[in-house]
């Protein structure tokens, strides 16, 4: 039966969320997890007691049902569906990760093995400061420091030859940002766009393909520096939008935006070859199968003496079970194949599918961690806008929440950004 604040919620778009099923002992169920989750929250910190300033305030019960039956997963569908609200929900969900809260639940998540979710384009442009995508920015006011580190080369022996055990990568840390304001955001984006196209040696002349479009911004930035650039997507609405930009920017005589379905099995229609080839943190995004395919394609389309970038958000050693299960509501409603790499399994894979090598890893993910939250202050900001736009308020809690949960587990040094630079291994190029 469907409770009153349930009847406004698109029940045809939002299924889980319109509406609680009713189980067997559902009653049972959700009091032990209640009682399961009040333990944690005075374990972690977190008041409930509204006498008290609550941490936390519980407006409607069926977030105990739902913990019941879906554990993280439930705990954010409940907040989309307004039944639970945290003045400060970073902190929130912090805590309760740090807590090690993994409520028992009824329904099993199953990973999505295919599929890859494109954001609309309307959306982004409300939280993004450069208007154009989305993405991780680095700040002005802190310094990067390099250093040359051996790693291990994970090229399977019998393939290896003569190929060395260990290589050298140039590691790049920036330090933590100071005196950034939301005005800054925009700035820190094309910053961040910037450093990838020095990593990628993007200059006058180079024939760049960013792989898969992110929007518009690294095109723009490209095509001013006089590149040639192709950018691939597999949305037509979004190539339509990323064209729009193009041409308001005056840059759409250097850039040529195509679609292709096969574009995360590999794009073997596109038969271009590229001096450069970019990409922007789409990497987490895509399934095991996906994310070979897409580094394979890499290589493929790489001219020899070519270089790679891609920005990425990583897992930290640190990251959690807790973590993980908190995340799968991102698979669940955004991007299927959602999994956050080591940056140790990304140099695997590179290593392990295609003739390519990661020579340099630059990381910046305090600067992320801030992007996030200007992200989220923005989106706030844009509320009326989102809405205009059509967002209802499911996927704008939707969209606050995995914002909130990524910057709570920046802050808990569970995730990282950092941006890649590949190359060939062998002189002789793609195998």
């Amino acid at each position: 039966m469907t409770k009153d604040h349930l009847e406004l919620i698109d029940a045809v778009q939002w299924p889980a969320v319109a509406e609680v099923p009713s189980v067997a002992f559902g009653a049972a169920r959700a009091r032990a997890a209640e009682a399961y989750f009040a333990l944690t929250c005075e374990k972690a910190g977190i008041e409930l007691d509204p006498q008290r300033g609550a941490d936390l305030e519980v407006k409607h019960p069926e977030l105990f049902l739902r913990l019941a039956l879906a554990g993280w997963t439930g705990l954010a569908e409940s907040y989309m569906a307004g039944e639970w609200h945290a003045d400060d929900l970073v902190d929130v969900l912090e805590k309760l990760i740090r807590a090690k809260f993994r409520p028992r639940h009824i329904f099993r998540h199953k990973r999505a093995e295919t599929g890859v979710g494109e954001l609309p384009v309307e959306l982004t442009s409300l939280y993004s400061g450069d208007g154009t995508n989305a993405c991780m920015a680095v700040f002005s006011s802190a310094v990067p420091t390099t250093v040359r580190k051996q790693v291990p080369s994970y090229v399977d022996r019998a393939g290896r030859g003569s190929e060395p055990a260990h290589h050298f990568v140039d590691v790049t840390t920036y330090a933590q940002p100071t005196k950034v304001e939301r005005a800054d955001l925009g700035d820190g984006q094309q910053r961040a766009m910037d450093v990838l196209l020095d990593a990628a040696r993007v200059t006058r002349g180079t024939h760049l393909l960013e792989f898969p479009s992110s929007g518009g911004g690294v095109a723009i930035r490209a095509a001013l520096r006089r590149a040639s650039v192709d950018c691939l997507t597999g949305d037509i609405d979004f190539a339509s939008a990323v064209k729009e930009r193009l041409t308001l920017a005056g840059v759409s005589d250097s850039v040529r935006t195509a679609v292709r379905d096969s574009l995360y099995s590999g794009a073997r229609d596109w038969r271009e070859h590229y001096d450069a080839v970019v990409g922007v943190e789409r990497l987490e995004t895509l399934a095991p199968s996906q994310r070979r395919a897409y580094v394979r394609s890499i290589d493929r389309m790489l001219d020899v003496g070519g270089r790679a970038g891609l920005q990425t958000m990583v897992a930290t050693d640190t990251l959690s079970s807790t973590a993980r299960d908190a995340l799968r509501v991102a698979n669940h409603y955004l991007w299927p194949g959602l999994e956050y790499s080591r940056v140790e399994d990304l140099h695997r894979l590179v290593d392990k599918y295609t003739g390519l090598r990661i020579i340099g890893q630059t990381h910046f993910g305090s600067h992320a961690q801030l992007s996030l939250r200007l992200q989220r202050e923005l989106l706030q900001a844009h509320e009326r806008e989102a809405a205009a736009e059509g967002f209802d308020a499911v996927y704008r809690r939707l969209f606050d929440y995995q914002l909130a949960l990524r910057e709570a587990l920046m802050e808990l040094g569970m995730l990282d950004c950092v941006q890649l630079t590949l190359t060939h291994r062998n002189r002789g190029g793609r195998r």
